[in-house]
Order: C-alpha cells, then sequence, then structure tokens
C-alpha cells in the first residue's frame, strides 16, 4: 500500500474511531460525532484516489469524490448515501440554522461513514 494512501486511511481510521466514541457520550452533542464522521468518509475517499494515482483539488463534497473514483469503486459507492455526511463537513462546525442530529440521525451518519471507510479499507489493503 502507497505510505501517503495508508497515512490518509489511517486519519480516516481515527476520525471514524473518535465519531463513534462520541456518539457514546450522552454528554456531547451528536453534531461532533457527525463532524467525525463525514471527515472519516471524506479521508477515505481521498486515500482511495491517492492509491490509484488519480488527481483532486481540494473539496469537502464526498459527492465529487466519489465521482473521480475508478468504476469499480464508484458502482460500490452508488448504493451509500453521500449526501446524508454533507452538511455535516462545514455546516455543522459553526452555529448557525443547522440543528443537532438526533441520536438516530448521528447513528446512521456514523454507520454511513463507517460503510465509506470499510470499501476504502478493503481496497486499499487488497492491492
Amino acid at each position: 500500500m502507497p505510505t501517503e494512501a495508508s497515512n490518509w486511511l489511517q486519519f480516516a481510521h481515527d476520525d471514524l474511531a473518535a465519531a463513534r466514541t462520541l456518539l457514546a457520550d450522552p454528554d456531547l452533542p451528536s453534531r461532533i460525532a457527525c463532524f467525525h464522521a463525514q471527515q472519516a468518509a471524506e479521508k477515505a475517499l481521498k486515500a482511495l484516489l491517492i492509491a490509484s494515482s488519480i488527481p483532486f483539488k481540494k473539496t469537502h463534497d464526498l459527492v465529487v469524490l466519489a465521482g473521480l473514483q475508478d468504476i469499480d469503486v464508484s458502482r460500490e459507492l452508488d448504493s451509500v448515501d453521500l449526501i446524508l455526511l454533507h452538511p455535516w463537513a462545514v455546516e455543522a462546525r459553526y452555529p448557525g440554522d443547522l440543528p443537532d442530529a438526533t441520536d438516530e440521525e448521528a447513528a446512521l451518519v456514523v454507520e454511513t461513514a463507517a460503510t465509506v471507510f470499510g470499501i476504502a479499507s478493503r481496497r486499499i489493503t487488497s492491492e
């Protein structure tokens, strides 16, 4: 596995672990777990691109990152609702109009990120 891709994948793993830990803490707002879940998915998608030597511009848009993937990865990602993660990239970091996620919504967001991470991890470690 290329070193840079493995570093991105490790950061994705760390964000996913943080999201799960935060989600389990009833004293913390669910939006923080959602933010780390989005970050985990974003870094996992970027790790896939790096592993495949596919260039990409700086973006938090997971749909854009998914669209750059090779056809086999794109097919796998088609079943993942990346839009669930989108609001948590930027909007949730600052006070504003975005409401906090319910525990159920946050659990779904974290599960979605875990699916993306799983796809990336399987593909990168099998190369």
